[in-house]
């Protein structure tokens, strides 16, 4: 193990602090190139195979049932063993994955290798948030845990760029071919450059599993959580998964519609990097709330007005402003709820069960479109666990918030 790098909480940061928190967010951003590509590609994988909604529904929920066993099995790892250790383990099967999507020629190899590369997030989403906070001072640690976020969307749109100029000449198995090999590249920087925090090399070696984290202690505080992630986490997927899709049979071209996911992610990008520097200043609890209803009205919106190309860019870029970049709140809320010797094993069990709601999410979506209930309809029931998020999130009894 390396020397640890000494940080000062009350002091400036460190240029290799900020390389450290700037290395979160690039493998944020990776996971957003990783999570979003499927959907992006959806439309051709759909035409390709004769896929129906359904059994496109299954496709998402497969890597998404693959982060959930990594938010359980892997992040937690990383209390124990080290965070780059995770890093490097996640990455590489993230990088598998896409490989194996790239070369895939029938429908049931797809969901295995989107179970794998699904694996891999889950061990590194719960890991970065807890990275950055431990390389963070306490100025701006909100700030960071929040901003890595945005990394996420960024990533996100500028796959969906890619994929609106490249799956229509190369198509889409090109397009993943692409993203394994950054993900391949990320795995080597890590290696090179990552090291554990002196916060963590120095920590009070504790218990490690779930029952840290039901102490009477924080019991209350881990309830509240594991519900408000379920009900965010259930929508943020749906909305994520299935906006190209529904877009492109609104009538929109295929470049147009990957556009409309372009737009959600550019909202995403504003929200996440704004709300940990606004919770921070406001209160975090009283911050996300005021972004859980926001999103609520701006779904009502979308489900209710009558609809043209220009009113669908903008109400889903709010969309993405006000549910994923509120949702994004929760990070710096965990990081500032579970300490460090458990903190990677508190983030990772909360994603965990958050992803619960993220399998059931786009698949009970597929379901339903299938049975030919309206996007009206779909979106009012899809707006209402954002609500319930918020009220849980607001009532946390933390005084760290």
């Amino acid at each position: 193990m390396k020397n640890p790098i000494k940080i000062h909480s009350n002091g400036p940061m460190s240029g290799f602090q900020i390389l450290m928190v700037a290395l979160c967010f690039f493998m944020n951003f990776n996971d957003g190139i990783d999570v979003l590509i499927v959907s992006f590609s959806s439309s051709e994988i759909i035409r390709e195979f004769g896929l129906s909604k359904t059994e496109m529904g299954y496709i998402f929920s497969a890597g998404l049932a693959g982060m959930t066993l990594g938010c359980f099995s892997l992040a937690p790892l990383a209390d124990k063993y080290g965070r780059r250790k995770i890093f490097l383990i996640s990455l590489f099967m993230i990088s598998l994955g896409m490989f194996g999507v790239a070369f895939a020629q029938a429908y049931l190899p797809i969901l295995a290798w989107r179970f794998l590369t699904g694996l891999g997030i889950g061990g590194i989403l719960p890991t970065i948030a807890t990275t950055a906070a431990e390389y963070s001072n306490d100025k701006y640690r909100d700030f960071n845990v929040g901003l890595i976020q945005a990394g996420w969307p960024i990533g996100a749109i500028l796959t969906g760029l890619i994929c609106a100029d490249l799956i229509p000449i190369k198509g889409w198995h090109y397009a993943f071919f692409l993203a394994g090999c950054f993900s391949a590249m990320m795995t080597i920087l890590v290696f090179f450059v990552m090291q554990d925090s002196e916060e963590f090399q120095t920590k009070k070696i504790e218990e490690q599993g779930v029952k840290v984290l039901l102490t009477e202690e924080l019991k209350p505080n881990t309830w509240r959580l594991w519900l408000a992630a379920f009900f965010g986490f259930m929508t943020l997927y749906t909305v994520m998964s299935w906006v190209p899709t529904i877009a492109k049979d609104s009538g929109m071209p295929f470049e147009l519609a990957t556009y409309v996911g372009i737009s959600l992610n550019i909202g995403a990008a504003i929200g996440s990097s704004s709300i940990g520097a606004l919770g921070s200043k406001f209160g975090l609890k009283k911050t996300h709330f005021i972004y859980m209803l926001a999103a609520f009205i701006v779904m009502q919106l979308y489900a209710f007005l009558p609809l043209n190309t220009v009113i669908i860019f903008v109400l889903v870029m709010f969309i993405g402003v006000f549910a994923q970049g509120g949702f994004n709140g929760i990070w710096p809320i965990l990081s500032r709820i579970y300490p460090t010797s458990i903190r990677a094993t508190g983030v990772g069990y909360t994603v965990g069960i958050g992803r619960l709601g993220a399998i059931l999410g786009p698949a009970v979506f597929g379901i339903l479109a299938d049975n030919q209930v309206s996007n009206t309809v779909l979106f009012v029931l899809f707006s209402l666990p954002l609500l319930v998020m918020g009220f849980i999130i607001r009532t946390l009894p933390s005084n760290k918030l």
